[in-house]
């Protein structure tokens, strides 16, 4: 019998793909009219088990229930027409097409039964919508121009405007700063009002207490427990996901840090950012703070070449450079870790171990020749230290869980032996089992003399990682920040011009 108190269950779900188990005999229930999270570490089974819900996947074996009638969807659209949506962490945004053409994507508004699109009226509902989760953000601009955030939150406004009963939400803030977050919690809770299920993803504990009413967590395929937020904690929680205890992330011990190896003057980008001039020195992990659209990553882009800059010079050991390319800062040894590891970071159809040589290729080759068993040799070396999860070297990495796409491009660059590491957003998309040790990581590699640029939507990674903070609103550095001497309260006061 189905109990009409919970709007989806699933049955002893099972899925095996070639060589893994990834979900054996689990479970979810969901009650109706609450925010319910779905967490564990990468390769828990948490995505595969929503890719069956929405009918991406078939299961092996197990049943589903929705609003009470059993289910079996062919594909997401049988999903949607029931009243399912979901925002996926890695986007399905049509670059080319308006925010406006993104949000009606496959729901066109025509004239009657012509194949012509009401454009205005389109522009007209996407305001209204965007005025009804509070957002700023103009219909009219092409999705490619909007950073990773301002995509994030129209994939949200996308998913709402369905009207759908429950909403799967995967890692919604994970490009997201405090402000944002707050604004999407404030359409959960609007959401919540109305009668609508959120089944929430996230990897940031801290979340957890703020916005859900119940929680399950999955290990290594299996379903482990569900329990109410208000009766958990922090360490219960991470004890379940991962099987042990893990270490809290700690502020570093006072290190020698040395001369600077990177100077940027007066780096100007018209309309985003505007006379940035800052020293990266060696041995220092310099963290850049700023709410969405405050120019962080434009900036880190400028400087390894991928974006023309105005105006402004670049120096490196005192020497003046000029990077126009992103091959003119690899040959200075700059490395650059997007933040959107997707669509700018991993060759998805590639493997693992391809992915993880292609910068340092060079290093590789006999005349015309690559000297494959080396490439294997320095992947596998790097895959063990870094704990990357993958069947094979030659899995292709569309198929690694995101935290594992991570972790195979900070291998990509810790391969090219760069000095200076520019690092957008390290740990998105990570679980709490794999973000201490990327920390750790960061702190080793300072320690060895390298020079770290740490960008980073996450206020606690900024202050327990970094040894100085450069704040930054609306394209303009405001100030430099000791990190010993900051709070989360205080960073967030410059970051949002507060303090000018």
């Amino acid at each position: 019998m189905h109990d009409q108190n919970y709007i989806l269950e699933l049955r002893g779900i099972t899925k095996k793909f070639p060589g893994v188990i990834a979900l054996d005999d689990v479970s979810l229930r969901v009650k109706r009219g609450t925010v319910h999270a779905v967490i564990g570490e990468n390769g828990a089974g948490k995505s595969t088990l929503m890719k069956i819900i929405l009918g991406l996947y078939k299961p092996d074996s197990g049943e589903i229930y929705f609003q009470g009638q059993k289910v079996n969807f062919k594909e997401p659209n049988d999903a949607l027409k029931m009243g399912i949506a979901m925002i996926h962490q890695e986007f399905s945004t049509v670059l080319e097409l308006t925010v406006a053409e993104n949000i009606f994507l496959g729901k066109e508004i025509t004239f009657g039964k012509t194949p012509f699109v009401q454009r205005h009226e389109m522009i007209k509902r996407t305001k209204e919508l965007f005025t009804e989760l509070g957002m700023d953000i103009d219909p009219n601009i092409k999705m490619r121009n909007l950073t990773v955030a301002k995509q994030q939150l129209c994939e949200i406004a996308k998913a709402v405007s369905y009207r759908a009963d429950l909403i799967i939400m995967d890692e919604p803030t994970s490009a997201l700063s405090g402000y944002e977050v707050e604004q999407l919690f404030k359409i959960i809770r609007s959401l919540q009002e109305k009668g609508k299920t959120i089944i929430y993803i996230t990897h940031k504990i801290e979340e957890l207490f703020i916005i859900t009413d119940e929680i399950s967590v999955y290990r290594d395929g299996r379903y482990i427990k569900t329990l109410p937020t208000k009766e958990t904690n922090r360490d219960e929680l991470i004890n379940l996901m991962v099987g042990r205890k893990v270490a809290q992330r700690t502020k570093k011990e006072s290190k020698k840090i040395g001369a600077p190896i990177l100077e940027v003057k007066n780096l100007s980008c018209k309309d985003i950012f505007e006379n940035i001039s800052f020293e990266l020195r060696c041995g220092e992990i310099l963290g850049v703070a700023g709410l969405m659209g405050a120019g962080r990553s434009e900036i880190a882009e400028a400087i390894f070449g991928i974006r023309k800059k105005n105006s402004g010079e670049i120096y490196i050991n005192g020497q003046k450079v000029v990077i126009d390319s992103p091959s003119d800062a690899i040959k200075h040894k700059i490395a650059f870790l997007t933040e959107d590891r997707k669509r700018s970071g991993c060759f998805l159809p590639l493997s693992v171990r391809v992915n993880i040589c292609i910068a340092s290729i060079k290093k590789f080759c006999t005349l015309a020749f690559v000297r494959v068993s080396k490439t294997i040799e320095a992947a596998n070396k790097l895959r063990e230290s870094l704990q990357i999860k993958t069947p094979s070297l030659e899995q292709s990495v569309m198929f690694l869980s995101g935290g594992n796409q991570q972790k195979a491009l900070l291998a990509r660059w810790l391969l090219t032996e760069s000095d200076i590491l520019i690092i957008d957003e390290p740990t998105r998309g990570i679980d709490v089992g794999s973000k201490g040790e990327i920390h750790q990581l960061l702190h080793s590699l300072a320690e060895q003399g390298k020079a770290i640029m740490m960008i980073s939507s996450e206020m606690p990674e900024i202050l327990g990682v970094s040894d100085r903070i450069m704040a930054i609103c609306e394209g303009k550095i405001i100030d430099f920040l000791e990190t010993k001497d900051t709070n989360q309260e205080q960073l967030l006061l410059y970051c949002t011009g507060s303090t000018q």
